[in-house]
């Protein structure tokens, strides 16, 4: 993986002392919360409903062993003890104070991360595929592209204030486990007629209050011309987007308002403008980045002992047919390891789980750690041998959970617990589904299903994609909770449809429950899913599910 060089070390260690000064001026009083938040918005740094929080960026979602272990420190030392996976593959503190906070960064560059870029009108962190080089799918690693595209953006001096947030996402695999389309420019790594790989460039894709799927601005972009390519379309939007009203400032509302014919001629023009400034150094430098980033060091090793614990230990054997996915080399898995214990907080981490998490990866995972948008961690690359140690060890910790992609594996947003933006609780909702379903003890018959849950139109929790999607809305002051159908975050993305009138809090729960048991009674059989009976069925019975009294009435 990327190491920070001496240029990198410089550059953090100053944006560290400058918001330092930045924060003292605040203290003292001599800056305004208004003048100040600009300034910590560049930093990482928000003010949410309880306290200030700060949210660390993990580009691509890799992480080694020492920079887990120190952001386990970070937790316990100026937070309470624990952090929170987000949807961008950061993590994020919710207890800081503002005095400590600058500590907090210098620790971060201590093990070469940083905050820089995690909130503003700017280019957010770049996501990946949190399989990247371990997947058998893949056409190419996309960590490299991902590296190139965050060091271009870092404080590029044109787009520290675009007229909204800006967001990219890189995927190197047809399976698209990186949303490409439900971002504001998706790449996506292809090979053409010729066997040459280039890029497939994606755009206008986002939630929020206007869900919209990106389209194809560019069926073929070689490689050498990315960078431009890319700016070319930054530059556009932050001529045309929108500074009068944010909530139509995103480029996918530029991409509507003016086409993507419009949005595609202008972007080749200012690509022809840009292309002979960047003169092949970025290809040379891409080639030094990609060198970080090789295979481990595979190892052999007998499986006898691994099929010997699936045959003894039906949790194991569970944990490991639902949790591991299957790796490009021989005898290897990639392993999710669920922070979605039934009845817990999706995405949160106490520091005693980080430090179990940083050693299990160093001992048995050639020291790489993933963090995943679903809000879990991955090891891409674990031998199966090593597969009953690993598991032993979560087991004890609370983290084996074999949940993934089932209907506990939930993604939520923190919801009124925390933020300010917040109209409903997003939390308690995902923890009583999980606590519901596993008391009904059902969760693996009901197979792959994705619950996504919002607490407010902002969509942090991608409800949207979900295949049942729950968002969170203030009704005269009373929490009331909308479910979308048959959305889904795969390759073809779908945006969900809303299904009828809300629910209160207390009948949410209910209400997943007769859509499940709908599901299972119209089903197929047991290797048809959720989404594919949606698909096939149509939304009308799952409605009838959702509203029996409403049928009853049209009945009668």
């Amino acid at each position: 993986m990327y190491d920070y060089n001496h240029f990198d070390e410089s550059f953090v260690r100053n944006r560290v002392a400058q918001f330092r000064e930045q924060v003292g001026r605040r203290i003292s009083g001599a800056l305004t919360e208004d003048e100040f938040k600009p300034l910590r918005l560049m930093n990482g740094v928000y003010l949410q409903l309880h306290a200030y929080m700060l949210r660390v960026a993990i580009p691509y979602g890799s992480l080694n062993p020492n920079q887990m272990r120190q952001l386990a420190m970070i937790g316990e030392r100026w937070d309470k003890g624990y952090g929170h996976w987000t949807t961008r593959q950061n993590i994020q503190y919710n207890w800081p104070r503002l005095s400590d906070i600058p500590d907090m960064l210098d620790a971060l560059a201590d093990v070469g991360m940083h905050a820089i870029q995690t909130s503003g009108n700017t280019i957010r962190n770049v996501t990946a595929d949190h399989f990247a080089g371990a997947a058998a799918d893949e056409v190419e690693d996309p960590r490299p592209t991902a590296e190139l595209l965050r060091q271009w953006s870092t404080d590029h001096p044109e787009f520290q204030f675009l007229p909204r947030k800006f967001k990219l996402a890189v995927t190197g695999s047809k399976a698209d486990r990186a949303v490409t389309k439900a971002h504001d420019i998706g790449i996506r790594i292809v090979k053409n007629e010729a066997g040459d790989v280039g890029y497939q460039i994606l755009v206008g894709g986002g939630l929020g209050r206007t869900p919209v799927v990106g389209q194809v601005l560019k069926d073929f972009l070689p490689r050498e011309d990315l960078l431009p390519y890319v700016e070319a379309v930054v530059s556009v939007y932050n001529t045309l987007g929108r500074r009068d009203n944010k909530y139509k400032a995103r480029i996918k509302i530029t991409t509507m308002e003016n086409g993507i014919d419009t949005i595609h001629d202008l972007v080749e023009a200012r690509f022809a403008q840009l292309r002979p400034l960047f003169s092949g150094v970025d290809q040379e430098h891409f080639a030094n980045i990609a060198a970080d980033f090789t295979a481990p060091d595979y190892k052999t090793a007998d499986l006898a002992g691994y099929h010997a614990a699936r045959d003894a230990d039906p949790i194991f054997r569970s944990w490991s047919d639902t949790n591991v996915d299957d790796h490009r080399a021989d005898g290897y898995g990639i392993v999710t390891i669920s922070m979605k214990a039934h009845g817990a907080t999706p995405g949160d981490a106490n520091s005693d789980q980080m430090r179990v998490l940083a050693d299990l990866a160093e001992q048995f995972g050639h020291s790489d750690i993933r963090i995943s948008h679903e809000q879990n961690v991955i090891f891409p690359h674990v031998h199966r041998s090593d597969l009953p140690a690993i598991f032993a060890t979560l087991r004890a910790h609370g983290m084996a959970t074999a949940n993934a992609g089932l209907i506990s594996d939930i993604i939520a947003c923190p919801g009124m617990d925390y933020c300010a933006l917040a109209t409903a609780r997003s939390i308690p909702v995902a923890q009583e589904i999980a606590e519901r379903f596993d008391e009904l003890k059902i969760e693996h018959d009901i197979g792959h299903l994705q619950i996504k849950i919002s607490g407010c139109i902002n969509a942090c929790g991608h409800h949207h994609l979900g295949h049942i999607g729950i968002l969170g809305l203030d009704r005269a002051g009373v929490e009331n909770y909308q479910i979308t159908l048959g959305g889904d975050a795969g390759p073809d993305t779908v945006i969900g449809k809303r299904a009828g009138p809300g629910f209160a809090y207390d009948q949410i729960v209910p209400a997943i429950e007769r859509l499940v048991h709908a599901y299972l009674e119209l089903r197929q059989d047991e290797s048809e899913t959720f989404i594919d009976a949606f698909r096939r069925l149509g939304e009308a019975p799952f409605k009838a599910a959702l509203y029996p009294e409403e049928d009853k009435s049209n009945a009668a």
